[in-house]
């Protein structure tokens, strides 16, 4: 499955934005998805997922209450809506996409097998 991830951008602390992954092929919804996001000198941390039938999600501590997850299988695409933006949410977000991707390593990178370009989002204080 390739993927392509938009609607990052610059928006100030306390705004809002929408991420999109777009994904190619037909079997998109055999896949559980998620986020991650990578802050330039940081190290790459998990933001969501979500599994093949939106019937679970996982947040990372630090997003929990300000972004939620979703997806429509019917359109081959996932959406994370971020609320309540932080300068500290600044960071390169990656979609992903993995098989049997269950607790414990829903937010483990190498869970994955594939991944989106990046979309940055800018968060200005």
């Amino acid at each position: 499955v390739q993927l392509q991830a938009s609607g990052g951008g610059l928006v100030q602390a306390g705004g809002s934005l929408r991420l999109s992954c777009a994904a190619s092929g037909r079997t998109f919804s055999s896949y559980d998805m998620g986020w991650f996001r990578q802050d330039a000198g940081k190290e790459r941390e998990f933001v969501a997922a979500i599994s093949r039938s939106s019937r679970r999600t996982y947040y990372a501590d630090s997003v929990k209450g300000r972004f939620t997850i979703s997806r429509d299988n019917a359109k081959n695409t996932m959406y994370l809506q971020m609320n309540s933006l932080k300068p500290e949410d600044t960071a390169v977000y990656y979609c992903v996409a993995g098989q049997g991707v269950r607790v414990p390593v829903t937010t483990i990178d190498v869970a994955y097998d594939y991944w989106g370009q990046g979309t940055l989002v800018t968060v200005s204080s």
